[in-house]
């Protein structure tokens, strides 16, 4: 009798056994195939992603995108890429040669996201370090916190081996704000509402005189990536809005607003009027939006959609009720799929692709005409 009921146990735990381990063979054989038929490696940025190459042959899309393809974590190739454009002197939109505040000090902000490891880390107003990316990278990588700021990020910065300077101006960033300056003497604006709208008038005039390029006023590369095993990342780096007052932070280091990760679903970053991505929490949004569903385009254009309904100050609408600023989001889902909105374009409103095709512009497409 013990022998039977032996032999019965022996013949059903080695056919459990056999179908567990042809369940596991066949879990292993399909995981990976589901991956790569529905992920392909993609990298999009504003469009200084592509234009900017400080002197080198290769842009930031491009760089990061072949990281990416050659098996490099997938953070460490964006910002290896963004770093092109930081240490451009000749964009005046993110780190070195940034155009400065009010006082004509360069100060920058950067966040970084982490999809497979749900981490972030942020610097704001840092002085005197070019690649405040890999700063906002080291927060995340040996703090256990998110943003610093200011002096204490600085410091942290000087004890992870960074080199500080003194100035990031360049000739060029300098020569602007000596000319945006002159023309706004404080002493003829002692009350500073006429202040700030003359700073911002200024601003206006010397972009309409060619100047300073609309795009660098307000500053800001954003670069999100997906690899074929579908782990998606985000970075945005940036010199801020010019001429800003002292110690104003926008969007950028401030994780949901300028960019959000999230690795299920995809990545989205912005430029353009912070405080209205800091209002909505807009990065975040469409994210969300990416979650329930929506393609990038319509996840984009919703969030775009709520940004307008939540503008209602009269100093922030154009006479048909509409904002009278710009912001512009950069999403990418984690399979792949990208778009470009803003919520007004021109010919002109390109943002930066790298996948298997190469490296490109693409147009930006607006949610208002105008």
């Amino acid at each position: 009798m013990s022998s039977a009921i032996n032999r019965r146990g022996f013949l059903r735990s080695t056919a459990l056994a056999g179908a567990a381990i042809s369940a596991a063979q066949t879990t292993v054989a399909a995981t990976p195939a589901s991956k790569h038929s529905t992920t392909r490696p993609v990298v999009i940025s504003s469009a200084n992603g592509l234009t900017s190459t400080n002197g080198g042959p290769t842009s930031c899309v491009e760089q990061a995108y072949r990281m990416i393809t050659e098996g490099a974590d997938v953070l460490d190739g964006l910002i290896a890429g963004v770093n092109i454009v930081e240490l451009d002197p000749e964009d005046a939109s993110v780190g070195f040669g940034g155009l400065p505040d009010a006082d004509g000090v360069v100060t920058l902000d950067s966040c970084c996201m982490h999809g497979p490891k749900k981490r972030a880390g942020a610097v704001a107003c840092l002085k005197g370090v070019r690649t405040p990316s890999l700063v906002a990278q080291a927060v995340a990588d040996n703090t256990d916190h998110h943003l610093l700021v200011d002096e204490g990020a600085q410091q942290f910065a000087r004890n992870m081996g960074f080199t500080i300077e003194d100035d990031l101006n360049t000739d060029h960033s300098r020569a602007l704000w000596l000319e945006w300056k002159r023309r706004t003497d404080p002493g003829h604006y002692p009350d500073p509402k006429s202040r700030a709208e003359a700073g911002q008038r200024v601003g206006l005039e010397m972009i309409a005189e060619g100047k300073i390029d609309p795009e660098h006023y307000y500053g800001t590369i954003n670069c999100n990536g997906v690899n074929a095993n579908g782990d998606v990342c985000g970075v945005t780096t940036t010199s801020g809005l010019a001429w800003k007052i002292p110690g104003r932070v926008g969007d950028s280091p401030i994780l949901g607003a300028g960019l959000y990760v999230d690795n299920e679903v995809g990545a989205a970053g912005s430029t353009g009027r912070g405080e209205a991505n800091i209002y909505n929490l807009a990065s975040f949004l469409v994210v969300e939006f990416l979650r329930q569903g929506m393609n990038p385009r319509d996840a984009g254009m919703a969030a775009l959609e709520r940004i307008r309904s939540q503008t209602i100050e009269p100093r922030l609408l154009k006479e048909d009720g509409n904002p009278a600023f710009n912001v512009t989001f950069y999403v990418l889902s984690k399979a792949g799929e990208h778009a470009g909105v803003a919520m007004y374009a021109t010919d002109r409103s390109k943002y930066a692709v790298c996948d298997e095709n190469g490296a490109r512009h693409e147009s930006i497409e607006p949610l208002l005409p105008g």
